[in-house]
C-alpha cells in the first residue's frame, strides 16, 4: 500500500509518496503561498497516486482538538493568509482518503522515534530551531498534546546579563520567550548577519547555547525525554553542541543525577537528527501508517 505525507511549513509545503516501511517514493516541495494556490499544488502532485491515507504535519499553531469546532484550523499564525483555515477539512476534501493531523514538530518527533535516533528509547523530544524554535515529545506510541500541542518555544527565558538591551523578535512576546531570543531572525536582528555568515568562534554561538541549554532543562525537568534531538538551520552550525552541553551541565548542577546527563555520556543524550531535514515529512508518513 502507499500512505502519503505532507509536512506544510511555513515556507514550504513537502509532499510526498511513501510505504509502510517510511521509505519515501516520491518527493515535491511547494512554495508556502496563499492556501488555493499551495492546495492547487498538492492536487496536481497526489493526482492518480492512489494513497490509502495521509499524515500531515502542520505548522501553527494549530486546532487538534477532536472535540473543538476548530480541529484541523491553522489558528494565530503570523502568516496571515493562512489564519483561521481550515486545512485538515480542505485536504480531507482534496484528497479524499484518512488524515491524520499533528504539529510539524510533534510529527518529527515521531520520524526520529520510529526511524532515526529514538528507536532504542520509549520518549524522544524533537526540537527544530530554525526561523522559528517549536518542539514535540513522542511518548509511549502517541505524541503529547491536550488543551493544544505543545509550544515549547514560546516558553519565559531568563535574559543573559549581556543581552539586557536585546528587544527580541517574536511579535507577540518580543525577546520575553525561547524563540524571541534564539531564532534565526533573532541571531540576525541582534548580529546584522544571517547565523551562516558568522564566524564558529562568534560570540553569538555562546550566547545562543546559554538560552538553549535553559530550555532543555526546563523541558528535562518537566517530561524526562530518554532522548532529544536538536534539529533545523540554526542546530546545523556544529560548534553549539559542546557548548549546550556545558551550560546544560552547569544549570542543572548536579540535581539530576542520571548517567545520561554526564560529560561523558550527554552527547549521546542530545544528538542531531538521523534522519536529517526528512524528519517532519517521514514522520508524517509514519502517522497514516500508524492509523490504518
Amino acid at each position: 500500500m502507499l500512505y502519503g505525507a505532507i509536512e506544510a511549513g511555513g515556507t514550504k509545503f513537502v509532499c510526498a509518496v511513501g510505504n509502510e516501511k517510511g521509505e519515501l517514493l516520491e518527493k515535491a516541495i511547494i512554495d508556502t503561498t496563499t492556501p488555493e494556490k499551495t492546495l492547487e499544488q498538492i492536487k496536481t502532485f497526489y493526482l492518480g497516486k492512489d494513497i490509502v491515507a495521509c499524515g500531515v504535519g502542520s505548522f501553527g499553531p494549530i486546532d487538534v482538538n477532536k472535540e473543538s469546532p476548530t480541529y484541523g484550523y491553522i489558528m494565530n499564525t503570523p502568516k496571515i493568509k493562512w489564519q483561521k483555515f481550515n486545512l485538515l477539512g480542505e485536504l480531507k476534501k482534496l484528497l479524499g482518503v484518512p488524515l491524520a493531523f499533528d504539529s510539524d514538530v510533534n510529527v518529527a518527533a515521531v520520524g526520529e522515534k520510529l526511524l532515526g535516533a529514538g528507536r532504542d528509547v520509549n520518549s524522544c523530544l524533537y526540537m527544530t530551531i530554525g526561523t522559528g524554535i517549536g518542539a514535540g515529545l513522542y511518548v509511549e506510541g502517541s505524541t503529547l498534546s491536550g488543551l493544544s500541542h505543545p509550544e515549547m518555544g514560546h516558553i519565559l527565558l531568563k535574559r543573559h546579563p549581556e543581552d539586557s538591551d536585546f528587544t527580541g523578535f517574536c511579535p507577540f512576546h518580543g525577546a520575553d520567550c525561547f524563540e524571541g531570543l534564539a531564532a534565526g531572525p533573532a541571531i540576525e536582528k541582534r548580529w546584522d548577519k544571517k547565523g551562516n555568515e558568522l564566524g564558529v568562534d562568534h560570540e553569538a554561538w555562546r550566547l545562543e547555547a546559554y538560552y538553549i541549554a535553559q530550555a532543555l532543562m526546563n523541558y528535562i525537568l518537566i517530561v524526562s525525554p530518554e532522548k532529544i534531538v536538536l534539529g533545523g538551520g540554526v542546530m546545523k552550525q556544529k560548534q553549539l553542541f559542546p557548548l549546550i552541553f556545558d551550560e546544560l551541565i552547569e544549570k542543572l548542577n548536579g540535581y539530576l543525577d542520571f548517567p545520561q546527563l554526564t560529560r561523558e555520556n550527554i552527547s549521546r543524550y542530545i544528538v542531531s537528527p538521523e534522519l536529517g531535514d526528512e524528519a517532519g515529512v517521514k514522520g508524517a508518513l509514519m502517522t497514516a501508517v500508524k492509523m490504518l
